[in-house]
């Protein structure tokens, strides 16, 4: 099998994607990226380990779309406007063609659904699992970037969309214990969510207008609520009953009620958390609506510093025996 060298995998496959002015065509050592915004650059940067965050075998396109999606989720949840990115490569031997051609139609995919470009990076050799580590670029609102550190006691928590169904996705794709009874449907959605992340774009306008707060849920509810809110000095309370759920969500939970751990603290939801002070809660709805992304309203940021607590319609609390994904975790 013919595997392609360094030279023959950028100029061949990842050169025909550096389309913006600043990459220079990746003919240099460097990107050249000029007319800055007054209001600032928003940088943020992710890798994606095969047999962490994706497996061995999955198609190579998919691994790049959602290692360029995981970061545009965090370019949104700033209010940011993606610009483009640069991106590591380690491969633990040359790709044949057909990789390659999957890799780069998986970046190109991605290019066109956020409007981001490839600016440069490096490939190298890795003595394991091959990885792809990605920075990237946007350019931040008027305002500057939408903090962790803003929530205040009174302010409205809010989530887009619906969680827990990329961790469920996992499991499909694990066969583990959810949702292997269930239509193939609501297992191709569900898959889908895990595989392919769509990062709240959408939301920009909204959160940049209305919210104290803000971050990407990347590693479950729970814990990402956590760090808002050690950012932000405070603590919060969230009911239970009020976290968005899919329908597919909604069955497993109807044969397997600890499903719902799943749905606080599984993880790669990469929806957006919100703090909205209360005033402008109905404006932030309002404007979450018109920009076609749903939002929920699940608890209270509050005062004190301890940990956020999850609450059951009755008012007991919702026991977590793992609060999300934490790399290095002992």
């Amino acid at each position: 099998m013919d595997r392609l060298g360094e030279i023959a995998l950028i100029s061949d496959y990842l050169a025909p994607l550096a389309t913006h002015p600043a990459s220079l065509g990746l003919k240099d050592d460097a990107a050249l990226l000029t007319g800055l915004p007054e209001s600032g650059l928003v940088i943020t940067a992710d890798a994606l380990v095969a047999g962490v965050h994706f497996f061995e075998d999955d198609d190579p396109g998919d691994a790049a779309y959602k290692a360029v999606a995981t970061n545009v989720s965090d370019l949104a949840a700033k209010g940011a406007r993606p610009i483009g990115y640069t991106m590591t490569l380690a491969l633990p031997q040359g790709p044949d063609k057909a990789w390659a051609e999957h890799f780069t139609a998986g970046l190109a995919k991605a290019h066109t659904r956020f409007d981001i470009a490839l600016l440069g990076g490096d490939t190298v050799t890795t003595g394991g699992s091959w990885w792809i580590a990605i920075t990237a670029f946007g350019e931040a609102p008027s305002r500057g970037l939408v903090p962790r550190s803003g929530a205040r006691p009174g302010h409205q928590l809010y989530v887009s969309g619906t969680l827990g169904d990329s961790a469920l996705g996992l499991r499909v794709r694990l066969d583990k214990e959810f949702g292997a009874d269930l239509p193939q449907p609501q297992r191709d959605f569900l898959l889908s969510r895990y595989l392919f992340p769509e990062p709240r774009l959408a939301l920009r306008t909204a959160l940049t207008q209305f919210a104290s707060a803000a971050m990407d849920i990347s590693d479950g509810l729970a814990l990402d609520l956590k760090r808002l809110c050690l950012a932000s000095k405070a603590s919060a309370e969230v009911l239970v009953t009020a976290i968005p759920l899919s329908d597919a969500m909604r069955s497993v939970l109807a044969e397997n009620p600890d499903a719902m751990a799943v749905a606080l603290s599984g993880g790669d939801d990469y929806e957006i958390l919100a703090a909205i002070p209360p005033e402008s809660a109905a404006a932030f709805e309002t404007a979450s609506r018109d920009g076609g992304v749903r939002v929920t309203r699940i608890g209270t940021v509050t005062a004190g510093l301890g940990e956020p607590r999850f609450l059951k319609a009755d008012g007991s609390e919702f026991v977590l025996t793992s609060q999300g994904f934490e790399h290095f975790k002992t």
